[in-house]
C-alpha cells in the first residue's frame, strides 16, 4: 500500500471520500442484512476489543439477584407444601467396642495386605 506521507492533497480527499462512501455501503448492508434498522454500525470503545458485547456485572449486584432468587424459591417452596431441605444433625456417634471390633478388622486386613506384597516380591 502506498505511503500516506507521499500522497498530495487531491490524492487525500480522494482516499477520505472514498473511504467513507465504503463506511456508508456499510452500514447501508448491516441495516440490511442485519434487519436492525440502524444505518451507522455500531462503534466500539478505544479499549474494548471487537465482539465483547457482553456487559460485566460486580460482584455485589450478582449477589443481591441471587439474594432475590434465592426469596423466590423460598417462597415457592412455602406455598408448595413440600418441606425444603433436611437441618443438619449431629453426628451419631459409635459405642467405645463397636470402635474396638472395627479397628481389629482393619489392623487384620492390612497385616494380610502386607503379607500378600512381600510375598509377591
Amino acid at each position: 500500500m502506498t505511503n500516506i506521507q507521499s500522497l498530495s492533497s487531491s490524492q487525500l480527499r480522494k482516499v477520505v471520500a472514498i473511504k467513507e462512501k465504503i463506511e456508508q455501503l456499510e452500514a447501508e448492508l448491516a441495516a440490511i442484512a442485519g434487519g436492525s434498522g440502524d444505518a451507522a454500525p455500531a462503534k466500539r470503545g478505544p479499549g474494548r476489543p471487537k465482539g465483547s458485547g457482553r456487559r460485566t456485572m460486580s460482584a455485589a449486584a450478582r449477589e443481591r439477584i441471587a439474594a432475590a432468587q434465592r426469596a423466590r424459591w423460598a417462597k415457592v417452596r412455602a406455598s408448595s407444601g413440600k418441606p425444603g431441605p433436611k437441618p443438619k444433625g449431629k453426628r451419631r456417634k459409635v459405642s467405645p467396642s463397636v470402635r474396638a471390633k472395627l479397628a481389629a478388622i482393619a489392623k487384620a486386613r492390612w497385616a494380610k495386605a502386607k503379607a500378600a506384597g512381600k510375598s509377591a516380591l
